[in-house]
């Protein structure tokens, strides 16, 4: 079980409600996202830019998820299914991304150039960053195992912005179709990893040491069934090394 950080109650009721705001965002603009690249992703035979909208379709469920955890009374009560929901989408993700890259790889599509699609990936890998910088801040210290993992699927939006964006302009100026889904694929693992510690996110202590510490942050076992380590909060509530 997830151990919350000793927050007072108004501290984490903002958080909560900062957290409803966030998704809401996120949300918004992945239907706007996921119908302009669909779209354009047609009109220019772009196997790329539809996978780009899927994956924002994923993004908006796996957003949804935390929404709908957030909209209870007691978020935390909901914290384990909405973890399995988050890393169920990440698994869509990959698949989505992987699917797509293989296919282009084989020669089943040539996509023409889209100016519509280098902006809309553009406007994405502006705006993406920020948001989950700002869900995965208020997620750590509210305590949020999902709303993290949630971050983490709006960061691999951001790479995949980036991923598009260079296969784009590649494209458009010298006609290399294969650099997009050659990153794609790599994009594509690193999305089944976050996954899986998503999904192993609600046993024992994983998130606190996976999602709610520092990337650098090292944790001994603490017992108590753990054997792939833990970290516990300190005295002022946060969480650390044990």
């Amino acid at each position: 079980m997830t151990r919350l950080p000793l927050l007072p109650a108004a501290r984490r009721e903002l958080l909560e409600r900062r957290v409803r705001w966030i998704v809401t965002a996120t949300i918004a603009y992945n239907v706007v996202e996921a119908v302009v690249a669909i779209a354009a992703g047609r009109a220019a035979s772009s196997a790329a830019l539809v996978g780009f909208g899927l994956d924002s379709v994923v993004e908006v469920l796996s957003a949804a998820a935390v929404a709908w955890q957030f909209a209870a009374p007691d978020p935390h009560r909901r914290e384990r299914t909405a973890l399995r929901l988050v890393a169920v989408s990440f698994f869509g993700l990959a698949l989505f991304v992987a699917v797509d890259a293989v296919r282009t790889l084989l020669g089943a599509t040539e996509p023409d150039r889209s100016p519509v699609g280098i902006t809309l990936a553009a406007v994405s890998l502006a705006i993406m960053p920020f948001l989950s910088w700002a869900e995965r801040r208020t997620g750590r210290e509210l305590g949020s195992a999902s709303a993290v993992a949630d971050s983490k699927q709006t960061l691999i939006c951001t790479y995949l912005s980036a991923v598009l964006l260079v296969g784009l302009v590649l494209n458009t100026t010298l006609g290399w179709s294969w650099a997009d889904p050659l990153a794609a694929l790599v994009i594509a693992g690193f999305a089944v990893r976050e996954g899986v510690e998503a999904w192993r996110g609600d046993a024992c202590c994983t998130p606190v040491r996976a999602l709610l510490t520092t990337d650098d942050d090292e944790c001994d076992s603490c017992g108590d069934g753990c054997t792939d380590g833990c970290c516990t909060p300190d005295a002022s509530g946060a969480a650390g090394p044990r």
